[in-house]
């Protein structure tokens, strides 16, 4: 052959041919029970996942949500060994940091004070690595200006007694005295934060169907009504109360309260709201839910706490000198997350749904042509029937150069007044002279 033939082959192929569909009908018990068995199991997916469990014939809409948060609660503390300290009451604007938050709200549970610092000279903390020292100030000297890492203040160059008058460490110049955070003595606990309650207040809108909820439904007339409702997932009224108890939220999510406290934790508050606006509106209700999104599993930095601190200046001798009280804070962090979508009936998306759906079924001829063609014993049988061939009076030929001669169809004759074109690689067949096309 020529060699330039599988060439002109794939070539004529591709130009010069045509695969139209043909249906075979086919009478075979496989094949019908298959073909009936898919088209089946995709009927069902299309009206009862699809359509049904889906709801496909629904138009829907995200979300959008906007929530404020408000904490109420006091807590007592008596730490007498602390004359900064002392009996104190404990109200909001001291334990809620900061006052309002974006969808958060945070609530101290202990605190360690370190009252009336000012900018002067003391003793570091012992507990900080490389601010010991001996009675030889020398080497504190060297560090003269140095400030260590977790330090509270660059060195002075002196050797002195430490708060706990066990150690000697190096002297440092910062907010003096420096918090000390290692005895238990020092951690003041809010006791009875588990019964602080937090009001959550959310507005919510869907502006594809111009719908508007809130969380404070009409089951409540009145605020005497409201306040002195609790969350309970367990009482159909009280499972849409907005105002939940703390210690309610931790239950929930299925933690013990007291370990929170002590340490700290993020809570997460979700708040669903998943609408059928083919329905009431006023059956559309939202649902909490509650979780823990930090673990108690944790090595190294467990729970949650920060430093905050408020200032303030006293005269003295007719100079104002400024101090300030430190706060290290430990607490629950209550994130609140909504979320949810509303769906309501609409034409074009359930057009859209069942004619996608329908489409599938085009897989059921694809599996039964596969089982057909290449599985059954009878494959090759089926295969003569299901792929013909047929040449047009004008179909495009390739022959061998060592061969000029061509035949028609049946392969008996040479026909009469063709004509033949030659050059030096190859030699394809021409023209029929006097015949016409297909058309």
């Amino acid at each position: 052959m020529s060699r330039c033939s599988p060439l002109l082959a794939v070539a004529s192929a591709f130009l010069f041919e045509y695969n139209t569909p043909r249906i075979v009908h086919i009478k075979s018990r496989k094949v019908g029970v298959t073909n009936r068995l898919l088209q089946l199991g995709i009927i069902s997916y299309i009206i009862g996942f699809v359509l049904v469990f889906k709801k496909g014939y629904q138009d829907f809409d995200t979300v959008q949500s906007a929530v404020t948060t408000k904490v109420k609660g006091i807590a007592l503390s008596n730490q007498s060994h602390l004359p900064d300290i002392g009996l104190r009451t404990w109200d909001v604007a001291d334990y809620v940091i900061p006052p309002q938050e974006n969808n958060a709200a945070f609530v101290m549970t202990n605190v360690i004070p370190t009252l009336g610092q000012t900018q002067s000279t003391c003793p570091e903390d012992p507990s900080i690595k490389g601010s010991n020292c001996t009675d030889d100030s020398s080497y504190c000297s060297r560090l003269k200006g140095t400030i260590l890492d977790k330090g509270n203040g660059p060195f002075t160059g002196r050797c002195v007694n430490s708060t706990d008058g066990v150690n000697k460490v190096c002297e440092i110049y910062g907010w003096c005295q420096v918090e000390n955070s290692s005895g238990s003595g020092n951690v003041i606990n809010l006791v009875g934060s588990q019964n602080f309650t937090l009001f959550i207040k959310n507005d919510i809108a869907f502006p594809k169907f111009d719908v508007k909820r809130r969380n404070i439904l009409n089951i409540y007339k009145n605020d005497n009504d409201l306040s002195s409702c609790r969350w309970n997932s367990s009482d159909s009224k009280g499972k849409y109360c907005p105002i939940l108890l703390l210690g309610d939220i931790a239950l929930a999510a299925n933690q013990d309260y007291d370990k929170l406290a002590q340490k700290g934790a993020i809570l997460q508050i979700v708040i669903d709201w998943t609408c059928d606006l083919d329905k009431s509106v006023d059956e559309c209700l939202p649902e909490y839910s509650f979780k823990r999104l930090d673990s108690s599993d944790y090595n190294v930095s467990n729970g949650f706490n920060f430093r905050y601190a408020d200032y303030y200046a006293l005269k003295e001798n007719d100079t104002l000198r400024q101090y300030r009280n430190l706060y290290k804070a430990t607490g629950i962090m209550f994130v609140i997350t909504v979320q949810g979508k509303a769906g309501k009936f609409n034409v074009i998306p359930l057009i859209l749904n069942f004619s996608s759906g329908l489409a599938l079924l085009t897989i059921t001829v694809i599996i039964c042509d596969v089982l057909v063609l290449y599985f059954l014993q009878a494959r090759s049988y089926y295969r003569e029937y299901k792929y013909l061939q047929v040449e047009g009076r004008d179909a495009f030929q390739i022959t061998d150069h060592r061969n000029l001669k061509i035949f028609d169809r049946d392969g008996d004759n040479e026909h009469k007044g063709t004509s033949v074109k030659r050059d030096t690689n190859c030699t394809i067949s021409a023209s029929y002279d006097g015949h016409g096309t297909d058309t």
